[in-house]
This record gives structure tokens, C-alpha cells and sequence, in this order.
């Protein structure tokens, strides 16, 4: 792997640019960014672009107490929060939700989502598969794959597929990746694992800016490293890796320095602490991620995707909400209200969820256990009908009582605003199969 040395300029989220500034973060499986560059080129590109933000709760969040209060339930089970009306009549959320809540007419909740495998894992939220279900050789690609897959970049400068959460402790909540499609198709992951091998000890980042001199510096340790960049390299695509390091519309994407500081300003602090154990453990409120994420669909990526917080809440569920809840709103709030104010809304959709609900019972230690049988999710943009409330649970939210929607559905719907006909579309795999991206393959009717 090169790394670029020299003094890092840190982010607003106490991450530094020069962690986003090497090449073993774009190089996986033992593939060279070059190698990665070329595939995805062979894999056509698209003229229009559409693109997908996904945050992916890890460890369930508590449909009860965000979503789908139930005041009139059982103290056991309604919990301490109050819902609140929205900018939608008929419409109510949880008082911790105070911004989504004053722009609900740009949102669409699902209460009564089903077909939650019941794993600790982002294996279902990324890809829309079970991870104990039948899968061909090499396994499920994520979503941004398939995307990078079907479509290749938007610009050879920005990845198609962008991960921006942390390396989390539990390690089956990390994002997934290419499956059978390929590690040219893995996400970019601006702090990856593979970024610890190799140093390129002699170019610093006073350097990085001329293009000649990377070059070089390049040249020689590709002379003195059999692990590097493999010989004979097209140029082409050298250039092309040199251009996601120095031109940079991805290095640019990345840093908030060049963000207006009122737009910053409403996303709100980063809280790498939120919960205390979070900040060790992988499980950060980064604020800055949602900014991001907007700053990279809008430099090309197909699919971003980020962690936020943690939400597994055994113990002590509503001191941890107060805490984690407010949070996401800002962060999402402000997301989606970008998004608008750029005229990104048709084009950019948004969905934030978590691989299942919570317990209606509250146990006696002020939490909720694992409930896959309903959970809920919030989605944005797209060009979807928003401000409505798809479905319904019983009075105690234990199961759907009305419209239960599928997890797979959310994906079709999905894959229908980004261009994809899911009926129709195949990717070939191992064995040359076409695998059909889901198996249900109708979008949701109340939302296209």
C-alpha cells in the first residue's frame, strides 16, 4: 500500500485529510487502484446520475420510541417519550425528532416493515438478501457493488461505492462488500484496514500537489516494492490514480474546509463520545458523515453509506436515546434539506434504518430486546411521494397490522429510482449464472 506522510490537516471530526489521501484505501483484495480503475471503466458508465445515501442504525433502534409511539400502550411497553405532531396532519413522531418532525412532508415512514432475519448484521440492510438464505458462489453483493457493477463511475476521480462509517467492534455491522461481482466492485473506505502496509516515507503532503513529483515518487517505489503496483501498468490508469489522490474532486468531496460555515453549522457537532464506550468500540455520532455524503453524490458516487451511533439498548433505552436520537435527527434533517435546497431531491434518495425493531416490553433494565417480527424505516428524496406514513402495527407494535412492507421492497423501490428495472436486470456470477438483484421485485406502490 503508498501512503502519503507528512503533517495531517485534520477535519472537523478530528480525522485527518491525509487519511483520505492514500492509495492502499483504494486498494483491495490485493487489487491496485489502477486495476480497480480499468474494471470499472470495462463495466460501462451511465450519463445520468442518481444515487443513494444510506445510514444504517446498527443494533436496531427503537421503532417505539422514534417512529411508531404508541401513548395509549401499556407503561410497560409506550416508554418516556411523547410523540409530537409534524408539518404532515395526522402525522406524529417521537419528541426527540423535532426536526425531521417540522419537515415531514419531505420524508415517508414505514411502520410496519417485515422480513427482518434477526441477525446482529448489516448483511440485509446492504444487500436486501438473508445472510442464511441461498447464496451463489462468492455471496450477495452489497448494493453500492451492484451499482458500481451495472454502471462503473460517474467520474474516474470518485468510487462509485463510498463507505464513511467506522471499523465497528462487532464486526458482523460493518458494511459489506463486492460479494460475487468482484473487489473491484469493494466500497472505497477512506479509513480502511489495508492502509497499514507500505509508506511512501519520502514524498510529504507539501508535495502532494505537484503531480510530477507524486509521480516520481510513485515510480521509485514501484521500483523498490514487489507489492506495489504491478509492472506494466497502463498509464492511463495510472494517471487515473494519481487523479483521485491529486486532482481530486474526491479528495475535494472529502473536506469540509471547502463547505460554507453556515451549511456546516447545521449538521450540527460531532459527538465521537455519544454514549461513552462509542468512540472505542467504532460506534461515533459523526455529524460531519451526513455532510459528507451529500459533498460526494454530488462529486459522483452512485452509493454512500455510513454508520451512525449505536443502538443495541438492553440496558437503560431511553437515557441513550436522549443522547443518541436528537443527533440523527439534526444530521438527518440537515442532509435532506440540503438535498432540496440543491435540487438533488429527484435524484438522491435516502433511507435510514437499522436490521430490526425493539421489544415492545421494556425490560428491567430500562431497555428493549431483540424484535425482528416489525421494525420501521425512514426514507427521503428519490422523486418519491413523501409525507406519508406507509403501514401500521397493532396497538402494542408488535406486528404489522396493516400493509406490512417487505425489506426486499424497499430495496426494489430503490432500484427503481435509481433507473434499474429489478425484474429484468441480471449480473452474471461466478459460474456465469444471471443472478436477478431480489427475488420480490415490485417497489412500493404508495411511494413511485
Amino acid at each position: 500500500m503508498l501512503r502519503i506522510e507528512g503533517n495531517p490537516i485534520r477535519l472537523c471530526d478530528g480525522v485527518s485529510r491525509r487519511s483520505f489521501l492514500q492509495i492502499g484505501g483504494l486498494a483491495v483484495g490485493g487489487l491496485a487502484l489502477p486495476q480497480i480503475l480499468r474494471a470499472q471503466q470495462q463495466s460501462g458508465e451511465r450519463s445520468e446520475h442518481k444515487a443513494v445515501i444510506m445510514i444504517f442504525l446498527a443494533g436496531g433502534p427503537p421503532h417505539q420510541d422514534m417512529l411508531d409511539l404508541k401513548p395509549d400502550a401499556p407503561s410497560e411497553v409506550r416508554g418516556e417519550f411523547n410523540p409530537i405532531a409534524t408539518n404532515v396532519p395526522g402525522i406524529q413522531i417521537s419528541e426527540l425528532m423535532p426536526r425531521v418532525a417540522s419537515m415531514m412532508d419531505k420524508f415517508a415512514v414505514i411502520r410496519s416493515l417485515v422480513g427482518a432475519e434477526g441477525r446482529h448484521d448489516s448483511f440485509e440492510c446492504c444487500t436486501g438478501h438473508h445472510f442464511r438464505g441461498s447464496q451463489p458462489q462468492g455471496g450477495w453483493p452489497a448494493m453500492g457493488s451492484s451499482l458500481s457493477k451495472l454502471f462503473g463511475p460517474v467520474d474516474p476521480a470518485v468510487p462509485p461505492y463510498v463507505d464513511l462509517s467506522h471499523k465497528m467492534a462487532h464486526d458482523p455491522w460493518n458494511i459489506k462488500g463486492p460479494g460475487f461481482v468482484g473487489m473491484s466492485h469493494a466500497p472505497f473506505r477512506a479509513d480502511g484496514d489495508s492502509m497499514r502496509n507500505m509508506t511512501l516515507s519520502d514524498v510529504t503532503s507539501k508535495r502532494l500537489a505537484g503531480r510530477t513529483n507524486l509521480l516520481a515518487g510513485l515510480d521509485r517505489f514501484r521500483r523498490n516494492s514487489q507489492t506495489a503496483l504491478e509492472t506494466g501498468l497502463d498509464d492511463t490508469f495510472t494517471e487515473q490514480a494519481l487523479d483521485v489522490l491529486s486532482s481530486s474532486r474526491l479528495a475535494e468531496a472529502l473536506d469540509l474546509e471547502r463547505e460554507d460555515p453556515q451549511v456546516r453549522a447545521r449538521y450540527g457537532q460531532d459527538d465521537p463520545k455519544v454514549l461513552g464506550y462509542s468512540l472505542d468500540k467504532g460506534y461515533p455520532a459523526i455529524m460531519s458523515r451526513f455532510l459528507q455524503a451529500r459533498r460526494l453524490v454530488e462529486a459522483g458516487a452512485r452509493c454512500v453509506t455510513c454508520s451512525f451511533a449505536h443502538f443495541d439498548w438492553h440496558g437503560n433505552n431511553f437515557g441513550n436515546a436522549r443522547k443518541v436520537v436528537p443527533l440523527l435527527d439534526r444530521g438527518i434533517a440537515a442532509l435532506v434539506e440540503d438535498l432540496h435546497q440543491r435540487g438533488l431531491d429527484k435524484d438522491v434518495t435516502v433511507v435510514v434504518w437499522g436490521e430490526f425493531g425493539r421489544t415492545p416490553k421494556i425490560n428491567p433494565r430500562a431497555g428493549r430486546d431483540h424484535w425482528p417480527s416489525v421494525h420501521a424505516a425512514l426514507l427521503a428524496g428519490g422523486g418519491m411521494r413523501t409525507g406519508q406514513v406507509i403501514g401500521s402495527t397493532n396497538r402494542l407494535a408488535e406486528v404489522a397490522d396493516d400493509r406490512p412492507v417487505h425489506m426486499q421492497e424497499v430495496f426494489a423501490t430503490i432500484y427503481h429510482n435509481l433507473g434499474i428495472d429489478v425484474s429484468t436486470t441480471t449480473i452474471p456470477d461466478h459460474n456465469g449464472r444471471p443472478q436477478y438483484l431480489l427475488e420480490r421485485q415490485a417497489p412500493i406502490r404508495e411511494l413511485v
